[in-house]
């Protein structure tokens, strides 16, 4: 059963984030201090306290994870053609305010994170002070925990506004207002209290206390620091425009070799303590049946009760209404971009299980059952979470389903990546061809796999490759924007998506074999759709082998609005969101907006 946070953590001194003083946090007593990091009960609390956050309505729950990440080359949020540009649409499309309706709040991420970072400064100054982690293994194991939240928290503000407020010791009267920081400085702590949690955390299944992937353990910690390296060593905006960093002690040549041994650190550990899924499409069931169990391929997720949140609820294939499959009408308030479906190879196991055609129609007031209905080109939904494929129906918003932080797949990519990087082709050729093995089917690894890679024999078209390939694998989860931000290729993609479905809407260039109608028909099931000409080259007429047919790529439904409402402003010039202005207010004047918020 999923771990449930207790939302009323009575261990952790809760941090009040109020209109006026949102980082005026009460002091614990040192008394209070010394009850709770000696004994393991109380401190375990205290480290699920700083979890909690995550929950709240305004944080991870539902507004970072719904809206972090969109728009990419691949990845759209609907509502940015709704009209919403104030609040969830401007959020997306590079157009945020500091007055934003939906995040300018008390208690949204930023303030969220900041009381989770509280709760962690304070669980790590206790644990070292009380926990007797030299010699306690239990206690140990919540301080390498502390350490590794307080930097899940600290990645997610950098990822979402640059440089921050630095805050490695518990808050005092002195430190409340304190004015932003160097990503940098913040950069190289993470990175330094990641290599320290190893030394006291396991790999998973090591012991019943790594046996779900709700608790930090050893694979993810490495995974997680050899990310921020690669971050921290790619481009990204600073007030005087994109760059690196001019720190050298973040340079590709200090990081990328740090981050290689960790992915390898890893990937040593395949069969033993972590493991790529056979088939693509268990990644995703496991994840939407609740299975928590460490060992496989997630390694890290955020830890949500079946009643908080909205994962499914907001990215999974839509629902009109109630049906068999789910008490509530949800999903779909995202998808790719329809270039993105042509862009798979037809062959690519990925592609079905990631972009999905089709939504599932009102329910028969009489049955209770809804049938799959043809969408259109421009409203794709994502396919890898499904109410479908969940073990329990949920009528709330809410669905519960864990959010996937981290997975294995993704150590693998970064291992090719960085191994081209600094070895060449050659030696990441391997860990390419790995990822899309799984992808092919066995018949079909001679041409798709072996052919493929080894004709990437520059540098450069191993990277653009591993671009490519980090497009089909990550598809709908949010990782693609901090990436392409990384390689300094986030507004030439988008333009390049723009580029893609222009032709696409035409049928023309790179899509001139994709077909214009779709013949359809509801499957002896009575529920799903079969479907022809969806593929390129399936370009025959079967009006008299299926029940409907449509015209599925036209200007009408492709239109120039949908492709230019991309973005608004240029997305290099808005990486990262503005500190809203409740917070700028409280500050005393020690908080600014840089990127002309």
């Amino acid at each position: 059963m999923k771990n449930i946070i207790n939302i009323l953590c009575l261990v952790m001194v809760a941090a009040l984030f109020s209109c006026e003083d949102y980082l005026v946090t009460p002091a614990q007593s040192t008394a209070e201090s010394s009850v709770i990091f000696s004994s393991y009960d109380l401190a375990k609390g205290a480290i699920d306290g700083i979890k909690e956050p995550f929950s709240q309505t305004n944080a991870h729950r539902s507004r970072f994870v719904p809206y972090y990440g969109f728009n990419t080359d691949i990845e759209f949020l609907y509502k940015s053609t709704e009209g919403e540009f104030d609040n969830d649409g401007s959020l997306a499309l590079y157009c945020a305010t500091p007055e934003n309706g939906r995040m300018n709040n008390s208690n949204d991420t930023w303030a969220m994170m900041y009381q989770a970072i509280e709760r962690a400064n304070q669980a790590i100054e206790g644990l070292k002070t009380y926990g007797d982690i030299e010699n306690d293994a239990d206690m140990a194991r919540l301080y390498g925990e502390a350490l590794t939240l307080r930097a899940i928290c600290y990645g997610d503000l950098l990822k979402g506004w640059g440089d921050v407020i630095e805050r490695f010791e518990p808050i005092t009267a002195e430190t409340v207002y304190k004015a932003k920081g160097s990503r940098d400085v913040v950069y190289k702590q993470l990175i330094s209290d990641l290599e320290e949690a190893q030394n006291y955390l396991d790999w998973p299944n090591a012991s019943e206390a790594y046996s779900t992937v709700e608790t930090a353990n050893l694979a993810f910690v490495k995974a997680y620091r050899a990310r921020l390296c690669m971050v921290a060593a790619g481009y990204s905006q600073y007030p005087d425009g994109v760059r690196l960093s001019n720190d050298a002690d973040l340079s590709v040549e200090k990081m990328y070799p740090i981050a290689l041994a960790e992915c390898k650190a890893v990937m040593a550990q395949e069969g033993i303590s972590v493991n790529l899924e056979d088939e693509f499409e268990t990644v995703f069931r496991k994840n939407c049946e609740d299975n928590i169990s460490a060992g496989g391929e997630s390694f890290w997720e955020i830890p949500w009760a079946n009643t908080r949140g909205r994962y499914v609820s907001s990215f999974g294939v839509k629902h009109n209404s109630a049906d068999q499959y789910t008490g509530t009408g949800r999903g779909g308030s995202a998808g790719p971009n329809p270039h993105l479906f042509y862009d798979y190879d037809v062959k690519d196991k990925r592609r079905d299980v990631s972009i999905v055609p089709y939504y599932w129609d009102n329910a028969d007031p009489g049955t209770g059952i809804a049938k799959q209905k043809l969408s259109s080109i421009d409203k794709l939904y994502f396919g890898k979470l499904r109410y479908e494929w969940m073990i329990r129906q949920t009528s709330s918003s809410d669905d519960g389903v864990n959010k996937q932080y981290l997975r294995y797949a993704e150590v693998i990519l970064m291992a090719a990546e960085l191994e081209n990087e600094l070895n060449g082709p050659t030696a990441a050729a391997p860990y390419l061809k790995k990822i899309r093995q799984r992808a092919f089917d066995q018949a079909d690894w001679a041409e798709k796999v072996d052919a493929y890679v080894d004709a990437l024999t520059t540098k450069e078209a191993m990277f653009n490759a591993i671009v490519d390939e980090h497009a089909f694998e990550f598809c709908g989860e949010m990782v693609r924007k901090q990436a392409l931000i990384r390689w300094n290729l986030l507004g030439d993609k988008m333009d390049e998506a723009k580029a893609k479905m222009y032709e696409l809407q035409t049928r023309t260039g790179r899509y001139a074999d994709v077909p214009e109608t779709v013949y359809y028909s509801i499957a002896e099931d009575g529920e799903s759709l079969e479907m022809y000409g969806l593929n390129r080259g399936e370009l025959d007429d079967k009006s008299n082998e299926y029940e409907s047919n449509t015209v599925w790529v036209d200007v009408e439904d492709l239109s120039n609005d949908r492709i230019e409402s991309l973005y608004v402003n240029d997305p290099d010039t808005k990486q990262f969101w503005p500190i809203w202005e409740k917070f700028i207010s409280a500050s005393n004047n020690t908080l600014v907006n840089d990127y002309g918020y």
